[in-house]
């Protein structure tokens, strides 16, 4: 009778461990993933429109916009005329701080053209920014000129910088005319911008044009035609379709005096 007893098999249904034993890793990994989303979006928020851009040309087109990120983006014309809108804007703020503005204010000039934001430096009768003949800047020029460099200093853009004459002959030495007169003050600017702020690779030009692009054509010898123009570039070197022509602005006052001798 032993020997044909059958032994008695239990069998357990799973168990604690093994019914929760993986549960908690999905979960968690769903938390991560969702974290990770989050953090992401987060970033996208805060950064610039260019990468924006970038990052959604590429889920748009892996192979193709995708590859334009970060500041290997060329900038569209709406980015560089929107930069150079803050940087005017900045200009201005820094500008009306200088020491006798409301003696310099008309004799300055800043408007976004097709070419970039030009900055332009008037002259008058008496001189204002350089000595009747002179090439360095006075103080007014100086300070001015420095003012500039230390906001043109913290973008990107190029700079152009050209000096301008009205029609009068220099006559003060032999073998030195309005050429040489407005290219060394042109340069003159350049050294002293290049000592307050403007980055060496930022200047692109440095030109002298005597009396051959007269702001007041009307009046060669007009002394606002004796000027320094500071020209700060798009930065992908194209105008907006919308930008308005480089003609002087009609709010500059005629000179009305009889005009002098030597600019």
């Amino acid at each position: 009778m032993a020997a044909n007893v059958q032994p008695i098999v239990i069998k357990r249904k799973g168990g604690h461990g093994g019914h929760h034993g993986g549960a908690w890793k999905v979960a968690y990994a769903d938390f991560v993933t969702a974290m990770m989303a989050l953090f992401i979006v987060l970033w996208l928020m805060n950064t610039s429109k260019p990468i924006q851009e970038a990052i959604s040309g590429y889920f748009k087109d892996p192979a193709g916009t995708g590859k334009l990120t970060g500041t290997n983006q060329p900038p569209t014309h709406e980015v560089s005329k929107e930069s150079l809108d803050k940087v005017k804007t900045e200009l201005e703020k820094a500008i009306r701080q200088v020491a006798n503005f409301d003696k310099l204010k008309d004799h300055i000039e800043l408007t976004v053209t097709s070419e970039g934001l030009r900055i332009e430096m008037l002259e008058s009768k008496n001189g204002t920014f350089f000595e009747s003949g002179q090439t360095e800047p006075n103080g007014d020029g100086r300070e001015l000129m420095m003012t500039i460099a230390e906001e043109l200093g913290k973008v990107p853009n190029k700079v152009s910088i050209e000096g301008h004459t009205d029609s009068q002959p220099f006559s003060s030495r032999a073998n030195y005319s309005n050429w040489e007169l407005s290219a060394d003050r042109a340069n003159a600017s350049r050294r002293l911008m290049q000592q307050h702020g403007l980055r060496a690779d930022q200047v692109a030009q440095v030109r002298g044009f005597a009396d051959q692009q007269p702001r007041n054509a009307k009046d060669p010898s007009d002394p606002a035609n004796r000027r320094i123009t500071i020209i700060v570039r798009y930065l992908d070197q194209q105008p907006p379709p919308d930008a308005p022509s480089a003609a002087p602005p009609v709010s500059v006052p005629q000179a009305t005096s009889p005009p002098e001798k030597k600019p």
